[in-house]
């Protein structure tokens, strides 16, 4: 593509890129534990009213940042993909190439997908042929920041290129911006100094050109070509309409920060006592500070038309109100952030169906999540299968395994009564005390047949008695 095409291109999908990553940047933030109650203003520096009577006392500035976004992106994370979703083809060889090319480092993949969509409502996995690693197949999540996705206008809505923004350096150490567009047969990279403009856009020579003949670089190129037969970039999102988990929720938890952190200060400025004196008879305050260290008492004048006094002004605190309303609060967060409260009480009611019930909402908000990432694993396969020379039409069966309290011995009732009419390979896979049913039926065939060569070696043994 030509340069001043591709500069056009750029221009049209940057307009609202910086406003989008800034609310993909405060859910990260709320993830980190950095909420907005760190970065407010100091209310003590601050212009204070001239009315306010008990402004003097307002001196303690705590800033206390509760970790319930990070609670529950976590509770979601932990509980959809502790247990990574399994796939199988229907064909044992290539269910076995599957799993090596996913490799070790699958589970934590999973888990990262989970929760860059939940804080920023849709993530990103790119895949790519190592040609430094004997052509070996490569995924990756990529920032969710870093990428545009571009779309057709059909009714599919299908992805036709990705634009990837992301900062670098030249030989020189000199910022740059580089820019990646991909498309499902190649890759052109262009880049600029962060300093100059889009019309200094100049091609990014990064890939090497190796001599097919005698196999050595002879040169660079800012593009190259794939054949994975479409743009290797899976989307993996949050919900149809890639909101983040953060815009539920954000003001409850800006509330709760706020009342505890003015809570707290309350509690340390409670401590300072404002002594109010009229008509004293001392001069200076170091006078009236010694004699009331030293003596337990202050000296006050009575001129008679002023009658002497020593209050003192301190503040009072809701505590019922405030107890109240972070109760409240509380609870809001745990209903629209859709997650288990760990200090919710179901009394000695530990049945099945009352750990159900528990996790009612967090499975709601799972179920959704496994939905629209049923689409990119799947996606994820069949470009395996491509690597593979493999057929890639095929339905691609997902398992997904939940991780929570379960009443384990409902469970082993369940299987004990459906076992007379229930396959082996069921029964295996629903085994609470089993983890791969794969080896659990080897093992069961496995003993099995000791027990009939053991039937036989009886029945032999009885035989040559009898003769």
């Amino acid at each position: 593509m030509e340069i001043e095409v591709l500069k056009k291109l750029i221009d049209k999908h940057l307009r609202g890129f910086p406003s989008r990553n800034a609310r993909i940047r405060k859910g990260e933030l709320y993830y980190e534990n950095r909420n907005d109650i760190l970065r407010r203003k100091n209310p003590v520096e601050e212009k204070i009213k001239e009315t306010d009577s008990n402004s003097a006392l307002r001196n303690a500035d705590n800033r206390v940042s509760i970790p319930w976004h990070s609670l529950l992106v976590d509770q979601k994370a932990s509980y959809t993909m502790t247990i990574p979703p399994t796939f199988d083809v229907k064909d044992d060889e290539v269910n076995e190439e599957i799993t090596k090319l996913l490799g070790d480092h699958f589970p934590k993949v999973a888990k990262d997908l989970c929760v860059n969509a939940s804080n920023a409502g849709i993530a990103w996995l790119h895949y790519w042929v190592d040609t430094n690693y004997k052509n070996f197949y490569r995924y990756a999540v990529i920032d969710t920041k870093q990428i545009i996705p571009i779309y057709s206008k059909r009714l599919e809505n299908t992805l036709e290129g990705i634009l990837r923004v992301y900062e670098d350096t030249n030989e020189e150490g000199e910022a740059l911006i580089v820019y990646e567009y991909w498309t499902d047969s190649e890759c052109q990279v262009v880049s600029r100094k962060k300093s100059d403009t889009l019309d200094e856009l100049a091609s990014h020579e990064v890939f090497d050109v190796v001599d097919i003949a005698t196999n050595e670089v002879v040169g660079t190129t800012d593009t190259f070509t794939h054949d994975f037969e479409a743009v290797p970039f899976i989307p993996f999102r949050n919900n149809p309409k890639e909101l983040p988990d953060l815009r539920r929720y954000k003001k409850l938890i800006d509330v709760y920060d706020k009342v505890y952190s003015g809570f707290v200060n309350d509690i340390d400025d409670i401590q300072e006592v404002i002594l109010i004196l009229t008509n004293y008879g001392a001069e200076d305050k170091k006078e009236f500070l010694d004699d009331l260290k030293r003596y337990k008492m202050v000296k006050l004048d009575d001129d008679g038309d002023e009658k002497s006094n020593l209050d003192t002004l301190s503040i009072e605190i809701p505590i019922e109100a405030r107890a109240s309303l972070l109760e409240t609060t509380r609870e809001l967060i745990f209903l629209h952030g859709q997650g288990v409260d760990p200090l919710k009480n179901i009394g000695q009611n530990n049945s099945g169906a009352a750990l159900e019930y528990m996790y009612s909402l967090l499975e709601l908000k799972s179920s959704m999540l496994e939905t629209e990432f049923k689409m990119g694993f799947a996606e994820l396969i069949r470009s395996i299968l491509r690597y593979s020379n493999k057929d890639a039409d095929v339905a691609i069966e997902q398992k997904w395994t939940r991780t929570s309290i379960k009443d384990e011995t409902k469970i082993a009732e369940i299987i004990y009564k459906l076992a007379p009419v229930t396959s082996k390979e069921s029964i295996a896979k629903n085994n609470p005390l089993v983890e791969d049913w794969q080896e659990e039926l080897e093992s069961l065939k496995g003993e099995l047949e000791d027990s009939y060569r053991a039937e036989d070696d009886y029945k032999g043994g009885e035989g040559g008695d009898g003769d």
